[in-house]
């Protein structure tokens, strides 16, 4: 019994280690935002919401965030489509170059970030479309798609296709089939996938970097061009937003397809 309860211990003290650990960094931002001071300080020296109201009154900022949620719903806009009928496409039918599409679904892990921004900027370049916005939303949805795939794949793989089988028989076509039996069933699936997606583009900054300039810069690139020069508490207060978007994604998930769900599928 003793021997239990240690182990109980050591995994529990295990546990609340990692937790602190990766807190941490979030609380710091989070206590440095509110500060009172002219410098980042922790413990804050005082606390105040000057730092918030002077980045909302920026407009560089402001223009910032429009862009990014702009490349952000468009992004997740082109995925939904794209993703759901590719993985419906790889699960269901064997395809000709099956193999060839795997590979495409490993890029995010083997091709660095830096690669994709130049590689999209030598592109874009080539084609004149460099200078405006929708070819930022259009190269994060090609980066990004393979874990729109990945999600929606998960809930296909989980659809029982008798239950298809049996709206056809029913005399269901084969477009009403797809929209009141597979589209629902797979529903959790497309809902994680865009809350991915939306997510992964407001955060990119490596590829936006590249493709963005004074007129299209979003909010990470401009985040960043900040900091070159002095890092102040009003970044902080910028960095929270960030902090708010991924709680709202995680709630979301939890509402619409449910945490366990989400976790299962994994």
């Amino acid at each position: 019994m003793s021997g239990g309860r240690s182990k109980r211990a050591v995994l529990w003290t295990l546990v609340w280690l990692v937790i602190v650990l990766l807190s941490l960094p979030t609380l710091i931002v989070i206590g440095a935002s509110f500060t009172a001071g002219e410098i980042i300080a922790v413990p804050p020296d005082g606390l105040s919401l000057r730092w918030y109201r002077a980045r909302w009154q920026l407009d560089d900022f402001q223009d910032a965030r429009l862009r990014t949620l702009w490349v952000s719903v468009l992004c997740t806009a082109i995925s939904l489509p794209v993703g759901t009928l590719a993985a419906l496409g790889l699960v269901r039918y064997r395809l000709r170059y099956g193999g060839v599409i795997q590979v495409y679904l490993l890029l995010p892990f083997t091709i660095p970030l830096v690669v994709s921004g130049i590689s999209m900027m030598l592109l874009f370049g080539e084609l004149r479309i460099l200078g405006t916005l929708w070819p930022v939303g259009l190269a994060l949805c090609i980066i990004n798609l393979p874990f729109m795939i990945w999600s929606v794949s998960a809930s296909v793989n989980a659809l029982d296709p008798e239950i298809e089988n049996a709206a056809m028989i029913c005399g269901a076509p084969p477009l009403q089939t797809f929209l009141t039996v597979t589209l629902p069933a797979v529903m959790p699936g497309i809902i994680t996938g865009g809350l991915l997606m939306f997510i992964l583009a407001f955060n990119e900054f490596l590829v936006s970097l590249f493709l963005t300039d004074s007129r299209t810069v979003t909010l990470p690139v401009q985040i960043y061009n900040s900091i070159r020069s002095v890092i102040t508490p009003d970044l902080a207060a910028v960095s929270v937003l960030y902090i708010l978007i991924a709680l709202l994604a995680v709630w979301l998930l939890d509402r619409l397809v449910g945490l366990e769900i989400f976790l299962k599928s994994k």
